[in-house]
């Protein structure tokens, strides 16, 4: 399987994951679904965790760079980039392809915090809390590690939220908490 067919691979099995879970998706599925032949498939990937933490890597990063970008256009300055992340949070819940977060889910199925696939989706929420607190730093945050803590717990909260609920109404809420968080530490 050459290069861009294992990344076709990675693609599909994303979102056979993200869509049906990850114990409940088993390797037949994903040979089945993907056209890939369980030969084929073995040769890149010894395990289905291997095969897992694929997708979470390629998730985190498309995830990731779609959110940062949206955020830095949504607020001009550091300041207005910390709420804009609320925004762009809302587009995404209401979004067609919302179907909560797939780092939370993994870390919900594989709860071990030994297990590499535990491991992957931790690095993700590490990656982003990276982000907020630059962002909180380059804003001059009283104390910029405490706010992207507090902003990180009121994104996570939104997205459990709107997953198990519904989008409706999960948002503003947390917006508005997120700004007296960022007014008390931002002058």
């Amino acid at each position: 399987m050459s290069a861009s067919k294992r990344d076709e691979l990675i693609q599909k099995a994303l979102n056979i994951f993200y869509r049906d879970g990850f114990h409940a998706t088993g390797m037949d599925k994903i040979v089945k679904e993907t056209g890939i032949s369980k030969t084929s498939m073995y040769k890149h990937f010894r395990t289905k965790d291997d095969l897992i933490i694929a997708t979470l890597r390629l998730r985190d990063e498309l995830f990731r760079n779609q959110i940062f970008r949206r955020v830095e256009e949504l607020g001009k300055t550091p300041k207005d980039q910390l709420l804009a992340l609320f925004d762009v949070l809302d587009e995404w819940i209401n979004g067609v392809e919302f179907n909560g977060c797939m780092f939370i889910k993994a870390s919900g199925e594989y709860p071990l915090h030994s297990s590499p696939i535990h491991a992957t989706a931790a690095e993700h929420k590490k990656l982003f809390l990276g982000f907020m607190l630059d962002i909180a730093t380059q804003a001059g945050a009283k104390n910029p590690n405490e706010l992207a803590e507090q902003l990180l717990l009121l994104k996570e909260g939104a997205i459990v939220t709107a997953h198990i609920r519904g989008p409706e109404g999960v948002i503003a809420p947390a917006r508005a908490a997120a700004a007296l968080l960022i007014d008390a530490q931002i002058d």
